[in-house]
């Protein structure tokens, strides 16, 4: 197998010298703007002329924006691996995802010894290096939730906690030249660095021979690992041997290094800027268009995303992974790769499908759903941010389209106020992003929900009372229906369908871009009250009838869980949309005053910065969740017994009333899918008992005017029905009928058009 058909890389190899300790940062600057992917550093602790390779990497990282750095390699047994990894993850998090790991057995005995470092034998030193890998792998493993131990004759880690998980799957390189540490590379590395001068001649393709007999015999594909060679020479007008000649002469020297001898990354060693300049555009782009042409005759097939026999062994029956498009597969995740962890499952729910898109752009996004029709008969979920409380958006053995790329945000008119929006924004993003204009979008409660989720189901918000739904500022979206076609719809394209988006718009297409108008909104009231609700049934139906009788500029909510011994407690949170102190605490006032105060923050701030609540990767769901919600009109006195009497049981450990009503009322009911306008109130409740959290609300049902979807996990057979009135619904049917007629898009509470074939599994 010579050519491994990875893509072809280049990098640079700088000294990291400490006398003049600016210019290896201004080479690696350099590198970046001539095109270079990758910048490399050697790391020998022990020279007191180097400066450290672990802070230049960090320094480098922060002074470039996308090169990627690694060292060339670590010494390991100055760099214990717990301690590494953790580095490493830190690192690959603040440079978004730019950090790899190059990895030495460690040489030099002496020189590590008078570093206090261990003095071992070269066969000592792989043995560390492969008690090393797990330990290195295992602290990034962040979503395994045991803490680490490896009991190693070298390495001992004794319940270490793991994470943080790094930006993207780094991969170790490992530096070597000896048969053992091939033979190890092919068991549990992921590339070979070695360098040119330290071979012998046909080192390197004997060195790959070696490594793909021994991954072949630990049921590996010689793919999976990728090949890395430091190379280095001088250009000159006449050929004065290997790597000593004009840029012709170096392509067609390097030219079989890559396609007969299987290296997909070269790395220039040498400080010198215009041998630097001179390789990066008269030598690299030659060399890749060299390597395209021979490929492209040979017929090999070029992929970063190689799977061997134990991913491939994870595939679930039912699903043609093969048949997938080039460019989707490209992206895609299967049950056996390594990012699985971290999209499997939802913030609440979790799930283990088996199949997961993540399409960059429309075009791909086609090619999911043309995809999904071929596969029918399994689930499918289509997720944004994967924070809905159904927990619809993963599944089981299915497939899951993740639009979480599509998160661009634009300002298409400052005088508008329009924005573009794409469905895997973030709300604390958007929010990040509007701030400087002085503007807002109404964006639910909690920063790290994804904006298309919430924008087809409604978007009860901070400001709902004043400026409506998320859903009552957008002005068109754009989706791929289930045919593949994509459609663009508004007051005046499609009228029908834009008003079935703004709260069905899960049963209709996959959204791709959504455009809103923004209200100006600067500074903002914000206050956290804490109280004491032990008298809850009375604390309820006072705070309903504070916020219905409040100016439309306060909004809120207020929580509540199991008790505490004797003692309800209840925490509010409230917006006011005024910059001015006194207006604040005269809207706030009334509310403070309904219980015992045990806490209390009133503060200014701006919008983005109470809606940014959202740290870190969310996605981390477990077991499925037990959810029942409701929209009603007030919070009655028979009402708000019936709610103290569950909450004082102890079994719900989450209840919310979220304020609606104002600005979302006075929307017509029949202006969007989202009906039942006359609430004013939004009531959730979580408990660890599905059975009796259904038998508890249903008692409720007299008092409930309808469901807001995206509160409900109920999963029984009328939500839709409770969600919709009979006109709406019948409406809906219609609409589902015309743009999804065979119901492709029915695992999010399926509206079921009449005849139509709705595969269930």
């Amino acid at each position: 197998m010579p050519d491994y058909g990875h893509p072809l890389r280049f990098g640079t190899f700088i000294t990291p010298t400490a006398a003049r300790p600016q210019n290896p940062v201004a080479l690696a600057q350099l590198s970046e703007q001539l095109g270079y992917e990758l910048v490399t550093f050697q790391d020998h602790p022990y020279q007191a002329a180097f400066l450290d390779t672990w802070t230049l990497l960090s320094w480098v990282a922060a002074q470039t924006s996308r090169i990627h750095v690694a060292a060339n390699v670590h010494n390991l047994p100055l760099r214990p691996p717990a301690v590494l990894a953790r580095s490493a993850a830190s690192l690959d998090l603040l440079s978004g995802g730019r950090f790899e790991l190059g990895l030495g057995a460690g040489g030099f005995a002496d020189a590590v010894a008078s570093m206090g470092g261990p003095r071992r034998t070269p066969g000592e030193g792989v043995a560390a290096l492969e008690e090393a890998l797990p330990i290195i792998r295992g602290i990034w493993d962040a979503a395994e939730r045991s803490p680490l131990r490896v009991a190693g004759e070298h390495y001992r880690v004794e319940g270490a906690k793991r994470g943080p998980a790094p930006a993207h799957d780094i991969p170790i390189w490992v530096g070597a030249l000896k048969p053992r540490m091939l033979r190890l590379i092919a068991r549990a590395g992921d590339g070979w660095l070695p360098s040119l001068p330290y071979l012998e001649p046909g080192g390197f393709a004997a060195g790959n021979a070696v490594i793909d007999a021994a991954a072949g015999e630990a049921g590996r594909d010689p793919r999976e690992i990728r090949r890395l060679l430091n190379i280095g020479g001088r250009f000159q007008d006449r050929d004065g041997g290997f790597l000593q000649g004009p840029p012709g002469q170096w392509v067609e020297q390097l030219l079989p290094f890559v396609v007969d001898d299987g290296a997909s990354t070269l790395i220039l060693m040498g400080d010198d800027p215009a041998t630097l300049e001179r390789f990066a555009e008269e030598v690299a782009p030659v060399l890749r268009e060299a390597v395209a042409a021979e490929r492209a005759e040979r017929g090999t097939a070029v992929s970063d995303r190689i799977r061997g026999a134990a991913a491939l062994a994870a595939r679930r029956p039912g699903i043609a992974y093969d048949e997938l498009p080039p460019a989707l597969a490209e992206n895609a995740v299967e049950p056996g790769d390594p990012e699985y962890r971290a999209v499997r499952s939802g913030y609440l729910r979790g799930g283990s499908p088996g199949l997961v898109l993540r399409p960059r752009n429309v075009d791909e996004v086609v090619q999911a759903v043309a995809f999904a029709r071929e596969h029918r008969e399994v689930p499918l979920g289509v997720r944004s941010g994967g924070h809905g409380i159904s927990g619809r958006s993963t599944n089981d053995g299915g497939l899951v389209l993740d639009v979480s790329a599509l998160d661009a945000v634009e300002v298409l008119d400052v005088d508008r106020r329009l924005v573009r929006v794409g469905p895997g924004a973030r709300w604390q993003e958007v929010a990040a992003a509007l701030e400087p204009y002085g503007w807002a979008i109404t964006s639910g409660d909690y920063g790290g929900v994804g904006v298309g989720g919430l924008a087809t189901a409604g978007g009860v918000g901070y400001f709902a009372r004043e400026h409506g739904l998320t859903i009552d500022a957008m002005r068109a979206a754009e989706l791929v229906l289930a045919d593949g076609s994509i459609v663009r719809v508004d007051a005046e394209h499609d009228p029908e369908l834009f008003w079935g988006v703004r709260g069905a718009g899960a049963n209709l297409g996959v959204a791709t871009a959504f455009e809103f108008e923004a209200f100006e909104a600067r500074e903002v009231g914000w206050a956290q009250l804490a109280f004491d609700a032990s008298d809850t049934a009375s604390f309820l139906e006072r705070w309903a009838a504070t916020m219905e009788a409040a100016p439309r500029d306060i909004s809120g909510e207020v929580i509540l869980g199991a008790p505490r011994g004797d003692t309800m407690y209840a925490q509010a949170l409230l917006l006011v949309d005024s910059d001015d102190p006194d207006t604040i605490l005269e809207r706030v006032q009334p509310f403070a005053e309904l219980a015992p105060l045990v806490g209390q923050s009133v503060q200014l701030a701006p919008y983005a910065a109470v809606i940014a609540n959202a740290a870190g990767e969310s996605n981390g769901g477990s077991g499925s969740p037990v959810s029942r919600g409701g929209l009603v009109e007030h919070v009655t006195h028979e009402l708000a017994e019936a709610l103290a009497g569950m909450l004082h049981s102890g079994r719900v450990h989450f209840f919310q009333v979220r304020a609606v009503g104002g600005a979302v009322s006075d929307v017509p009911e029949d202006a969007t899918a989202y009906a039942h306008r006359s609430a004013n109130f939004s009531l959730a409740a979580m408990s660890g008992s599905a059975s009796w959290l259904v038998e508890q609300w249903d008692a409720l049902e007299h008092h409930i005017l309808g469901v807001y979807l995206s509160f409900e996990a109920d999963p029984r057979g009328d939500r839709v029905e409770r969600a919709f009135p009979p006109a709406t619904l019948a409406r809906l049917r219609t609409l589902k009928a015309r743009v999804d007629p065979t119901a492709l898009f029915r695992d999010n509470f399926a509206v079921i058009p009449e005849g139509a074939i709705a595969a269930r599994s």
